[in-house]
């Protein structure tokens, strides 16, 4: 059983460079999509190379609305599904930047480069895959505060050094600047000996986080508000699996962080905002997270934070947020739709 770093990290790139030939050979459903994907993104699926979608390992859909002429990292893009789709997304005059550790995943995606050009049309691509390490984007030239939008699809659990890695994620992010991302989590810290089991690690659940280890490591680079967009446990059907793993609970989450500066709990200052339409995608309304639905005209009270995302991020230019942090309320009743039972992880209190 792998023991160093070094070792884990060619554990897992060994796991999906030979191991799985597509997404059929995977042993339980953690590394499976759990979310159904919206039409306009159903219809971009249509044109992904069928050798790209077999080996998509993701775990949910961590597509974004409002992305057109964006510049977005994809973490561990792997045979570039997801990239591909958010080429289409961002449109010829966006740009998609795909780095994965495993070379035959990224040799994938950079032979069906040109494939995906030619069936949108573009002069040239809007994709460029690297190889290499999420905890260091330094060494594929990867600046400070360049990147418009980070994702990552049931990847960061693989990083050994998680804190590392979320720290070059804020150090790229523009200011304003969103990390919008699905992994799975667990209800519980995962035993060492788990840890390194090479198979768990591989299946993506031997490197799951605790969610609230999770919200520690946040805080710690000075993030302190994430939103949860969808949360479904995860059904590992696996019984050996399930044998190891005992009574630790396994979630896929999509969450979204800003690259904003934002107060460690939900504050009142008496702030309304206005959803204006104007995203193509969701003309009518625009869901921040799992209990922030906005609905177009409609006028919705926020915490300071929630009104900050939206007037300091690429939504701006679609909401109208009255008020300003002048005359404190107190804290502002917020609170996720989920509940913390063993069906959900729990969430931050916006």
């Amino acid at each position: 059983m792998p023991t160093s770093q070094e070792q884990i990290t060619e554990a897992i790139k060994s796991y999906y460079a030979q191991e799985l030939k597509s997404n059929q050979d995977l042993k339980t459903n953690a590394c499976c999509a759990t979310e159904s994907l919206p039409v306009y993104i159903r219809e971009v699926l249509k044109s992904i190379h069928p050798e790209v979608t077999s080996r998509f390992y993701g775990c949910g859909s961590p597509i974004p609305n409002a992305i057109e002429n964006k510049v977005v990292l994809d973490l561990g893009c792997g045979t570039g599904r997801d990239s591909f789709i958010f080429s289409k997304l961002v449109g010829e005059n966006g740009h998609v930047i795909g780095i994965d550790m495993t070379p035959a995943q990224i040799a994938i995606a950079i032979k069906y480069a040109d494939y995906h050009r030619n069936k949108f049309g573009y002069r040239c691509s809007n994709t460029t895959f690297h190889e290499g390490y999420i905890e260091d984007l330094s060494t594929i030239n990867i600046e400070d505060n360049s990147i418009d939008l980070v994702t990552s699809n049931c990847v960061l659990n693989l990083c050994y050094d998680k804190q590392k890695a979320f720290k070059e994620i804020f150090r790229v992010l523009k200011p304003g600047g969103e990390l919008y991302f699905s992994d799975v989590f667990c209800s519980r810290r995962i035993p060492e000996n788990l840890q390194r089991d090479p198979i768990l690690r591989g299946e993506c659940l031997g490197g799951a986080l605790y969610i609230e280890d999770f919200r520690r490591l946040l805080a710690k680079l000075g993030c302190y508000d994430y939103r949860v967009v969808s949360n479904v446990r995860i059904q590992i059907n696996n019984e050996d699996i399930e044998s190891k793993v005992g009574d630790i609970e396994f979630f896929s989450i999509t969450m979204r962080a800003f690259n904003i500066e934002l107060e460690d709990r939900c504050e009142n200052y008496g702030q309304v905002a206005w959803y204006l339409g104007g995203i193509e995608e969701t003309p009518n309304q625009f869901m921040l997270d799992d209990h922030h639905i906005f609905e177009k005209g409609r006028p919705m009270l926020v915490c300071s934070n929630t009104a900050r995302m939206l007037s300091q991020s690429r939504f701006s230019r679609f909401f109208k947020v009255q008020g300003k942090e002048t005359k404190h309320f107190g804290l502002f009743e917020c609170g996720s739709s989920l509940s913390s039972d063993s069906q959900t992880a729990p969430s931050p209190c916006c």
